[in-house]
């Protein structure tokens, strides 16, 4: 759990009966998608691309940690 004192930026993406919630922290570069690394939960090359491209694009990549959890969808 994040100390007292520790920023977590949060955010909700909706679309039909789909769901994803996104952790932010300041942290080295962790991303976990329901438990998973994203080589391992997304299995196209492009989808890994397009979650990674906010964060590579402001040089931020190793800065924070992501903790990402979907519900419903495909990939």
């Amino acid at each position: 759990m994040a100390a007292a004192t520790e920023k977590v930026f949060y955010a909700t993406g909706r679309r039909k009966k789909s769901a994803a919630r996104v952790f932010l922290r300041p942290g080295k570069g962790v991303f976990t998608i329901n438990g998973k690394t994203p080589d391992d939960y997304l299995r196209r090359l492009q989808s890994r691309m397009v979650i990674m491209q906010p964060i590579e694009l402001l040089a931020q990549t190793a800065k924070f940690d992501a903790y990402i959890s979907v519900e419903g969808g495909g990939e």
